[in-house]
């Protein structure tokens, strides 16, 4: 079994690259498996805030556990990869391809941790345009509130210095790919991808829906299902949003203003660029957010959960839940 990892931030372009790939005869691919992150946050590479254990004194018990086998770390390494291994290469075998492309997003948080676990498999690292990605973001999931989606998720201040160190050390074998280069020259970067991993070119893959659907995952609900192939149509189309909203654009301000220069070099964004897109979109309308049954239900989620815990519906949300716990504990 082959594994390639397509290392990219939340709205990044990431399902349409698993599209174009996974629409290889040798590659197959599923919804976002999310297998790594939480094996990397077990206390020995990472760990996590709360847990319903003492995950403090578990962490350490491990890492002494770890000291006492015959081969240490290396050992536990091999423990946690024959279980993603067991889990990975049953899935590809319900398949009739060799490679299995994982493309989740939090994977890019754990970089280190990965590079350890699969120092042999294939690395695609797709970037775009920081705001871009931003834009998308705050569009897809927050009806286009800028300042609700950072403070649910500050994805840039997260994921740009992560990815940029990755980009610069390249400690495994790595091709970063571009987001704009791959929706404008769709055909040379998917063969220039496939000479990467070492596969024969086939063209037809660049016309995604023919190979037929695919499985959505939770991360992937606005717009790749809605096209064939690539499309460069709105490529820029999310700087008029910043050039007709100055709030939003002080926040893109103070957003970049916490990343490294070096970080957005090694995204092949330097900050003398990086304002070039909206300041070219001044005189254009600005954008509104997609409309669909996702971005419906997500207002919809949105607008209940907005002060839940001091409105009606919130309380009785609240005995509902009581009432189902009691039901369904053993």
């Amino acid at each position: 079994m082959s594994l390639v990892f397509v290392i990219s931030p939340p709205r990044a372009g990431s399902t349409l690259l698993q599209r174009m790939l996974g629409a290889h005869s040798e590659i197959f691919t599923h919804p976002e498996p999310h297998l790594i992150t939480p094996i990397a946050h077990l206390g020995v590479y990472g760990n996590i805030d709360k847990a319903p254990y003492d995950h403090i004194n578990a962490a350490e018990a491990v890492k002494t556990f770890i000291e006492g086998l015959p081969g240490g770390e290396q050992d536990y390494l091999d423990a946690l990869r024959a279980y993603t291994d067991t889990l990975y290469g049953r899935m590809l075998s319900t398949s009739e391809s060799s490679i299995f492309l994982d493309k989740t997003p939090a994977n890019a948080l754990v970089l280190p941790f990965l590079q350890r676990l699969y120092p042999d498999a294939m690395y695609v690292v797709l970037t775009r345009h920081p705001l871009a990605i931003f834009s998308s973001y705050a569009n897809s999931f927050f009806n286009g509130d800028w300042g609700a989606a950072h403070g649910f998720n500050p994805i840039l201040e997260r994921y740009v210095p992560a990815m940029a160190g990755f980009l610069r050390e390249r400690p495994v074998p790595l091709l970063h790919v571009a987001y704009e280069d791959l929706v404008i020259e769709p055909e040379s970067q998917l063969e220039r991808i496939f000479a990467f991993l070492g596969l024969e070119h086939e063209p037809g893959a660049v016309e995604y829906g023919k190979a037929g659907p695919m499985k959505k995952g939770m991360g992937d609900p606005i717009t790749v299902h809605t096209h064939d192939r690539p499309v460069a149509d709105n490529v820029d189309k999310w700087a008029a949003e910043l050039a007709h909203d100055s709030d939003k654009r002080m926040l893109a301000e103070q957003m970049i203003g916490q990343i490294d220069p070096a970080d957005l070099e090694a995204w092949q964004w330097p900050t003398d660029a990086l304002w070039a897109p909206i300041e070219a979109a001044g005189g254009g309308p600005a954008p509104k957010p997609p409309r669909n049954s996702y971005t419906f239900q997500r207002r919809v989620m949105l607008a209940l959960k907005k002060d839940i815990h001091k409105r009606a519906h919130g309380k009785i949300i609240k005995r509902v839940k009581y009432y189902c716990d009691v039901l369904l504990r053993d």
